[in-house]
């Protein structure tokens, strides 16, 4: 039978095995690897960038970035619209120009195309989480589908968004994003494979 007593010392413990053991265990869960400059490239590319400590390698010149996928699509900017639609109370559709008044992030974060190449660069653009409070998203919302126009799409968790970087950039290293690179808008996923980097951004869908 539960006594007053035996509640009271029962609580005690499971509130100190949760203070000695839980901070562990998230410590555990993110400890990264953390690189020295000068890191050789080549060992990078077969890397799992949510492992890698970045901070220390240098940021690699725009014209030696790698690319995959789609490189060439020319988006007009007179037409272009980026699309926030889903479990949102009120929907967006944006010009090129609106989007660079919102907040911006700079970040330098790793992209990783496993035995191709690796791009450690600067990134800037529009983070998601000001889109999605502009947008005001629903309390049951779960995930965001990022797409590109070639139909392209990475699939986040709405918490994500506070515990990694993850942002549209429509600069990088200091220059407005390459064509092949994404341009206008390329979706920054530290911890994903380039796989996941959406290029070409055209909507996000909220589900």
């Amino acid at each position: 039978m539960w006594t007053r007593r035996k509640l009271i010392k029962t609580w005690l413990w499971a509130s100190l095995l949760s203070v000695v053991s839980h901070p562990l265990s998230i410590c555990w869960a993110k400890a990264k690897q953390l690189l020295p400059k000068g890191f050789p490239k080549s060992k990078l590319l077969n890397m799992n960038p949510a492992e890698i400590d970045n901070r220390n390698l240098e940021v690699d010149p725009l014209n030696q970035f790698g690319t995959m996928g789609s490189a060439d699509i020319a988006i007009d900017l007179k037409t272009y619209r980026l699309k926030l639609t889903g479990k949102v109370e009120r929907p967006l559709s944006l010009t090129h120009d609106q989007i660079l008044k919102y907040p911006s992030s700079t970040e330098t974060v790793l992209l990783i195309c496993p035995g191709f190449f690796s791009n450690n660069g600067r990134w800037t653009g529009v983070t998601l989480k000001s889109l999605l409070q502009e947008a005001q998203i629903k309390k049951e919302a779960q995930y965001i589908d990022v797409i590109g126009e070639d139909e392209k799409r990475a699939r986040i968790s709405i918490k994500e968004l506070d515990q990694k970087k993850i942002f549209l950039a429509y600069r990088v290293n200091g220059e407005t994003l390459p064509r092949k690179h994404g341009f206008p808008l390329r979706l920054v996923y530290e911890d994903a494979y380039g796989s996941d980097w959406v290029k070409y951004v055209k909507e996000i869908v909220v589900s």
